[in-house]
């Protein structure tokens, strides 16, 4: 159904910054439900994912980005820097986020890139919620203030949802005038498939340490739904043989926890029961064949 409410605005908001500062945090706290996976490590977020809130007189479509990286070694790190910023190139708002207790050299490689940019950048200071005295906050904003001319500055906390209506509000102010994109019903432009890989991924990453999270991926092969039950098969592929046994554990042990911590969440979500099935294979370099990536999911803008 095509919205033609009149004054009725709608439009891109790229959310933009720097590895791991909060963008998905943000988008699932807007939205109420879980978008975007969010675990602690860097590069959780791989893919570009569109969040759509329909409000009375807008529609915002947030686009979650994998965060900008300052040194991009590898090819997956080369196609998630261009993925962000073509996100940035095709929107109508920009939120550039940083954290109100800590700006880094990687912050302002990504505020850099925003030079030129022909949207209008609202800044959001991440994590207010941590700044004591609260009188510290003004210090804060007005340092950003002096970084760039942003359109807005907005302090929030993504993880307790502190101040995001007065976010919405600032948003729908610099959006154009257009009908809905989307139908109102919808949340996301990504389908079950994606968010069941997704999910198994983040269980992996949850329980992986050092460069392993890294180096694999979730590619599912069978998905097949009743109103009886949903049946899942995916493939985790990573780099090296020796990631494998990593990923597998003793007797299976790791990946049977995995497996079980995503049927829980996804038969919560799914509302039926779920059953999946994991297997690991090894793709040598995977990670940094652009073909390879593709074949995986991954979009090359």
């Amino acid at each position: 159904m095509t919205i033609l409410q009149a004054g009725f605005r709608c439009g891109f908001v790229a959310v933009i910054g720097r590895p791991n500062v909060g963008k998905s945090t943000l988008i699932n706290s807007i939205m109420g439900t879980k978008i975007s996976i969010v675990t602690p490590k860097p590069q959780t977020t791989r893919h570009r994912i569109l969040a759509v809130r329909t409000l009375h007189g807008s529609q915002i479509i947030f686009v979650d980005t994998p965060g900008l990286h300052r040194n991009a070694t590898k090819a997956m790190n080369r196609l998630m820097n261009r993925t962000a910023a073509a996100a940035l190139a095709d929107a109508d708002v920009v939120l550039f986020m940083s954290e109100a207790l800590r700006w880094t050299d990687e912050d302002e490689d990504v505020l850099r890139r925003l030079e030129g940019c022909q949207a209008p950048i609202i800044a959001l200071l991440n994590k207010v919620d941590r700044v004591q005295p609260k009188e510290q906050l003004l210090e804060m904003l007005a340092a950003m203030n002096l970084r760039y001319a942003f359109a807005e500055i907005v302090p929030v906390s993504a993880l307790k949802q502190d101040n995001l209506d007065a976010l919405l509000d600032t948003i729908e102010q610099y959006l154009p005038e257009s009908p809905a994109l989307f139908p109102p019903y919808m949340q996301s432009d990504r389908g079950p498939e994606f968010r069941a890989a997704e999910i198994i991924r983040e269980k992996l990453t949850m329980q992986l340490h050092e460069e392993v999270p890294y180096g694999l991926s979730v590619q599912i092969e069978r998905y097949e739904a009743s109103d009886e039950r949903v049946v899942i098969s995916a493939v985790i592929w990573v780099e090296r043989n020796s990631q494998k046994g990593i990923v597998v554990g003793m007797g299976g042990s790791l990946l049977k926890k995995v497996g079980r911590s995503a049927r829980l969440e996804l038969s919560e979500q799914l509302g039926r029961p779920v059953h999946v099935e994991l297997w690991v294979k090894v793709k040598d370099n995977w990670a940094d064949s652009e073909q390879d990536l593709i074949r995986l999911g991954y979009e090359s803008p």
